[in-house]
């Protein structure tokens, strides 16, 4: 066998095995190849098309015009005339990657990524396409798992890219190529006396990803590790199949501490983990508030919450501002008797007095909250699964509009299952809401008469008789 057709054979072989292996595919699934006309996407075409009969898919190819280079325009005419050569669906769209990237102060990479990714979810959530194979390869997740090393990653971030991405319980992204070396992908095209396009910009050392590219990871292979690309893949796997076993005990613990609703997390229950849970489980937190925190602000959380502070800077800070720990994107914590409260610090400058009018049924958005209240039909009968005594209440007691308002001062409640009417002011204090956060607390009323408070059982008098028309406040996080 010569060297082109083991190259040839080679690829088809790894690719069929990598699709079967992971589960990518399932026969009748219509794929969209993203093709962008260099050699890696281009590659992947051409060996989905000769395993098209065996995998059972429908193919057809997607192209992104980034409007960054000048040869875009002529790359798009390359891969419509793969498409048209092959007879083959072509999906394409364009987008102003630049402005883009100025508007949401972006690198051009990361908007180009962006934007390319919202436009295949897009084919997908039009019934177009049922997935998209992207053509990331052995050398790509080389470099990831690389980069990441050395910008500072835990093993969330050196499990690099994965093999497919899951959304709503759907394989919706796939990389067939991901252990296939780009060595070989060239030698395949060349077996099938393929041509592609270079980018040029891969060439650009200005950029880090083409440095680890073409100056470290070459330099590491000649005088450390010959393997190294696949060293570093070897890596990533089991670091990804690490984050699914923390995901499961992290998933399961979290719901016990964390509460998103009210954004705080119970430190007391923290405390009883390891090390290694607490820093997943504030991680896992905060990304539940859209939150991003590097590995320094987890330990600074955590140092933060349970009292140790460094004599240069928390200590001071938190003697200045009472228990106040500044956190990126303009968030903050506050601690406060064993519970750590997340809040923004725009919410603070805001106006926190609001009045909005609510129908029932129907919502209304309010923006101080960053919160929209839905009015909805319920059951009232038991046996529903919608139907909770503490949430629902009397249609027929109730206003065909309601009213939305924060807290204010001389406010009473008298919440079901309890003796009788309290302040409110008193309710808050006992549920332990933080001073800064009660001013803008919110509370729906029916004329005079507060019926629902965030956080507390509906109001006893209003409360849902069993099997009467019913209804449910829900207040809904931006």
């Amino acid at each position: 066998m010569n060297c082109e057709l083991r190259y040839y054979f080679h690829v088809l072989r790894e690719l069929l095995d990598y699709i079967r292996e992971r589960q990518l595919m399932r026969a009748g699934d219509r794929v969209g190849i993203a093709v962008s006309g260099g050699a890696d996407s281009v590659a992947l075409l051409r060996a989905m098309l000769e395993l098209r009969d065996e995998l059972g898919a429908v193919l057809s190819v997607a192209h992104f015009h980034h409007g960054i280079r000048a040869e875009a325009d002529s790359d798009q005419q390359f891969v419509n005339a793969l498409a048209d050569q092959f007879d083959l669906d072509f999906h394409v769209a364009s987008a102003d990657v630049p402005a883009h990237a100025t508007a949401k102060h972006m690198t051009l990479e990361a908007a180009g990524r962006e934007l390319r990714y919202r436009w295949m979810r897009g084919l997908i959530a039009e019934g177009k396409l049922d997935k998209i194979a992207t053509a990331h390869t052995l050398d790509d997740q080389a470099e990831t798992v690389l980069m990441r090393v050395i910008r500072g990653a835990g093993t969330r971030g050196l499990a690099g890219i994965y093999p497919s991405i899951v959304e709503d319980g759907s394989v919706v992204i796939i990389r067939p190529f991901l252990q296939t070396a780009r060595s070989n992908i060239v030698q395949y095209l060349r077996s099938r006396g393929q041509e592609w396009r270079e980018d040029v910009t891969n060439l650009d050392l200005a950029h880090s990803r083409n440095r680890v590219r073409h100056e470290l990871i070459p330099v590491l292979e000649t005088k450390f590790n010959p393997s190294l690309r696949r060293t570093l893949s070897e890596n990533a796997e089991v670091a990804r199949a690490e984050e699914q076993f923390w995901e499961a005990r992290v998933a399961s613990r979290l719901p016990a501490i964390f509460h998103a609703d009210d954004r705080n997390l119970q430190l007391r229950g923290l405390e009883r983990e390891p090390l290694a849970m607490q820093r997943r489980l504030i991680r896992a937190a905060v990304d539940a508030l859209g939150i991003t925190l590097e590995f320094q602000h987890v330990e600074e959380l955590l140092r933060f919450a349970f009292g140790e502070f460094t004599e240069a800077g928390y200590r001071s800070m938190v003697q200045a501002r009472g228990r106040r720990l500044a956190l990126p994107d303009n968030w903050f914590a506050v601690s406060d008797r064993g519970v750590l409260y997340f809040a923004r610090r725009e919410t603070e400058v805001q106006q926190s007095t609001f009045s909005v009018l609510l129908p029932v049924p129907g919502e209304v958005r309010v923006p101080e909250l960053g919160s929209t209240f839905r009015v909805s039909i319920v059951s009232a009968n038991p046996e529903a699964a919608s139907y909770n005594p503490a949430t629902v209440l009397d249609a027929r007691k109730l206003a065909p509009e309601l009213l939305v308002r924060n807290w204010q001062a001389g406010d009473r409640f008298w919440p079901l299952h309890t003796s009788r009417a309290e302040k409110l002011k008193r309710l808050l204090q006992d549920k332990q809401v933080p001073t800064a956060q009660r001013a803008s607390w919110p509370v729906v009323l029916c004329g005079e008469t507060i019926v629902w408070v965030r956080g507390f059982p509906v109001a006893s008098e209003f409360a849902a008789c069993e099997g009467g028309p019913a209804i449910k406040i829900d207040e809904l996080r931006d």
